[in-house]
């Protein structure tokens, strides 16, 4: 089983690479979408897993990954199980900045099936911001999309003078 580290690539020149994690359905592939139609001045590339830990045949292939989100569907108990799981095979070195929890369908709190307690306390245990979003409305997954791709801006180093360490105790200090 692979872990993911985060330096143990060099980054490309303009480029940044984001891992979604987690939730199945279609809502990684229109958040991924939602993401690329976004206005920015480097390259995203963005990767969807269900799990991890992900395929080591193709270790060598894989580039450098700047930021991971894992997202937690609030109606699938088993989606929160899942990113527990997929933990584990996450170098701690990528809980300085370069994690989030995505929390979807909190419009739907009536189907809930996930212990909200349960999810800030992930947040809290690996010091990582937890946003929450529906991503069914066109508009809160354009405004997701804008926040996901600032941060991973800032995971990728593309804005001087703020770190990915700095901007995540920004992030959990004001949640």
């Amino acid at each position: 089983m692979a872990v993911l580290r985060p330096f143990n690539k060099l980054p490309e020149l303009n480029s940044a690479v984001l891992l979604l994690v987690g939730s199945e359905g279609d809502f990684p592939q229109k958040l991924a979408e939602t993401i690329l139609q976004e206005k920015r001045d480097f390259t995203v590339n963005i990767h969807i897993a269900t799990s991890l830990p992900l395929p080591s045949e193709r270790d060598h292939l894989r580039p450098r990954i700047d930021m991971i989100v894992f997202m937690i569907d609030i109606k699938n108990k088993h989606s929160l199980k899942n990113v527990e799981d997929s933990l584990a095979h996450v170098d701690a070195r990528f809980f300085l900045g370069k994690v989030c929890f995505l929390v979807t369908g909190v419009g739907r709190v009536n189907c809930c099936s996930v212990d909200m307690n349960a999810v800030w306390k992930l947040g809290e245990n690996y010091c990582s911001p937890v946003l929450f979003c529906e991503l069914e409305l066109e508009g809160t997954r354009v405004s997701t999309a804008q926040r996901l791709l600032r941060m991973l801006q800032i995971c990728a180093g593309y804005v001087p003078g703020v770190s990915a360490l700095y901007f995540n105790t920004l992030m959990t200090s004001f949640s």
